[in-house]
């Protein structure tokens, strides 16, 4: 659908079309390419102050190691990201995203602040103790919701990358964090309008490329 053009009733899923089941809907590929604008943006800003960082990095085998209930422990599981020096010369630290639609259900019976910490939790879960106790690493949940608002530890992280890009670029602290800050809301309300004016149909998921094609015509 164009701009000003009503949404259909029904989504290409089956599902009773409106625009928080646009955001969620998984078909057409656009949550993935919503977490992916994410973690591409941050990785790109761990890299560029000077850190050795990795997309998708794959974790060592879990073997011998007792890890406790919950916990990820298939043979090459991955994170979204591994950046080392952040927080100090000789650390390592591995960060998961998970952005979440704070009007679903599963989601709406509880206050936003709740929310974050429910989802930092279950990301904790399932991989902290095997970072730090396989890996010998420090694990970061990087939460997001589909607003535009982010989790403690999300924010703790984008106060430390200001402090290295200050250092790098000798722009003031709290210009790069509103920089930061600015770039990620953008990017989410980037997704967003594709994924609720983009096509559901047959076909390969969205790219970086089809969504600036579309928002283009969009213009």
């Amino acid at each position: 659908p164009l701009v000003g053009e009503p949404l259909p009733d029904q989504c290409t899923c089956g599902e009773d079309n409106s625009i928080d089941h646009a955001i969620s809907c998984k078909l057409g590929g656009f949550v993935n390419y919503r977490h992916d604008n994410v973690r591409d943006f941050i990785a790109k800003e761990l890299s560029t102050v000077g850190l050795d960082t990795k997309v998708e990095p794959h974790l060592l085998n879990v073997r011998e190691t007792a890890l406790p209930a919950g916990a990820i422990t298939a043979d090459g599981a991955r994170l979204d990201i591994r950046a080392r020096g952040l927080w100090s010369i000789m650390d390592c630290t591995y960060f998961d995203v998970r952005i979440f639609n704070p009007r679903v259900k599963s989601n709406a019976n509880q206050s936003i602040q709740k929310t974050y910490e429910k989802h930092e939790t279950e990301k904790k879960k399932a991989y902290l103790q095997r970072v730090l106790q396989v890996e010998k690493a420090v694990f970061t949940p990087l939460v997001m919701s589909t607003s535009g608002g982010l989790g403690r530890e999300f924010k703790n992280t984008l106060k430390q990358l200001a402090k290295r890009k200050s250092t790098k670029t000798g722009y003031a602290e709290q210009d790069c964090i509103r920089y930061l800050r600015l770039c990620l809301s953008f990017a989410m309300v980037r997704s967003i309008t594709v994924s609720i004016r983009g096509y559901r149909g047959r076909g390969r998921g969205i790219t970086a490329n089809d969504a600036d094609e579309y928002l283009y015509r969009m213009d």
